[in-house]
C-alpha cells in the first residue's frame, strides 16, 4: 500500500483527489491547517497539520510518505486570479516560497514523487483560437498565473534521479462538493433561477474526478514513462470547451425551469487545452458534461 500525502485534501479539487486514492485503497494523509470535519471523506483519512509557512520545519510532515500531491493554495476565499487582494507579497511568499518549502523537505526526506497543481493561468492571453500545447511559451497576465509559473520553473531545478516532479496545468474545475459545501456553479444556478440576467461565458472545464484519475495516473506510472517527456514533465488536464448558455440549458431543463438562456460567447477567441500528452499515458475525461450531484 503507498501513503499519498495531499496538502489541501480538504479542498475543492483536494478532496476529489483523497478520493481516488482512498478508493484504490491508498493510505492517505490529509495536510491541512485544520482537520476535516467527521465524515468529509468516505473512508478515514490520516490528518496533520501543516501550513504553507516558508519558515517552517516540514520534514516531519514527510516521514513515511511515498507520493507528494500538493494542491493547498493560499488566496482570499473564491477567488484564484486576484486571489492575492491587498497584500501580493505575502501571497507570493506562502505560494511560491511556502510550496517550495514542502517540496524541499519531501526530496530531503526521500519522497519520490511530487504532483504540483498548476493552472492553465500559466499561459495568459494568446491571439484568438490558439490552441494551448504544453510547449506553448507561458506568458501569465495575473500573480495567480505567475506563482503557479514560478513553482513549475523551481521544480525543473530540483528534480534528480531520486525526486520526480510533475506538474498539472488544470483547467477549471467541476463537481459536487464536499459535505456542508456549495460546488463552483451554485452562486450560478441560483441566480439563474431567480430570474436574473446572466452575462454570455465561455470556458475549459473538467469534471473533479477526472482530475483526480489524472493525478492518480500521473502519481502511480513507471517513472520512465514520465522522465521521457523531461525530467519534471508538464501535463495539460481539460475536458470540455462549454458555454455557460449550454450549462444552464443542461440545468433548466434537470431542473424544470423555463428561464430565458445568455447568448452564446464567441468560442473561436478562445483558446482551448490539448491533452494528447496525457491521453497518450491512458487518461479518458468523461467527454460529457456531468451535473449528477450538482
Amino acid at each position: 500500500m503507498t501513503t499519498i500525502l495531499i496538502s489541501g485534501a480538504t479542498g475543492y479539487a483536494g478532496r476529489f483527489i483523497a478520493e481516488a486514492f482512498l478508493a484504490d485503497r491508498h493510505d492517505v494523509i490529509a495536510l491541512s491547517r485544520t482537520p476535516p470535519p467527521s465524515g468529509f471523506f468516505s473512508r478515514p483519512v490520516r490528518w496533520m497539520a501543516g501550513s504553507l509557512d516558508p519558515d517552517a520545519d516540514h520534514d516531519t510532515v514527510f516521514a513515511g510518505a511515498d507520493i507528494f500531491v500538493h494542491c493547498a493554495f493560499a488566496h482570499l476565499p473564491g477567488r484564484y486570479r486576484g486571489g492575492e487582494g491587498d497584500d501580493p507579497a505575502a501571497f507570493v511568499r506562502a505560494n511560491v516560497d511556502g510550496t517550495l518549502a514542502l517540496m524541499a523537505a519531501a526530496r530531503h526526506v526521500g519522497v519520490s514523487r511530487a504532483i504540483f497543481l498548476s493552472s492553465r493561468a500559466v499561459y495568459g492571453p494568446k491571439p484568438p483560437g490558439t490552441v494551448l500545447v504544453e510547449d506553448t511559451p507561458c506568458a501569465p497576465d495575473t500573480l495567480y498565473g505567475e506563482t503557479k509559473l514560478a513553482v513549475e520553473t523551481a521544480l525543473a531545478a530540483m528534480a534528480d534521479v531520486r525526486f520526480l516532479p510533475v506538474s498539472i496545468r488544470a483547467t477549471g474545475i467541476y463537481g459536487p462538493a464536499g459535505p456542508g459545501r456549495a460546488h463552483k456553479w451554485a452562486r450560478l444556478f441560483e441566480a439563474f433561477s431567480g430570474g436574473e440576467e446572466i452575462a454570455p461565458r465561455i470556458g475549459t472545464e473538467v469534471h473533479g474526478d477526472d482530475l483526480a484519475n489524472a493525478v492518480r495516473l500521473l502519481a502511480t506510472i513507471p517513472a520512465e514513462r514520465l522522465v521521457a517527456l523531461g525530467a519534471a514533465p508538464v501535463f495539460n488536464v481539460s475536458d470540455l470547451l462549454l458555454d455557460r448558455r449550454d450549462l444552464l440549458s443542461a440545468y433548466a431543463e434537470r431542473a424544470g425551469i423555463d428561464r430565458p438562456l445568455p447568448p452564446r460567447a464567441d468560442a473561436a477567441a478562445f483558446n482551448a487545452m490539448d491533452c494528447a500528452r496525457l491521453t497518450a499515458l491512458g487518461w479518458r475525461p468523461r467527454g460529457r458534461l456531468d451535473l449528477t450531484g450538482l
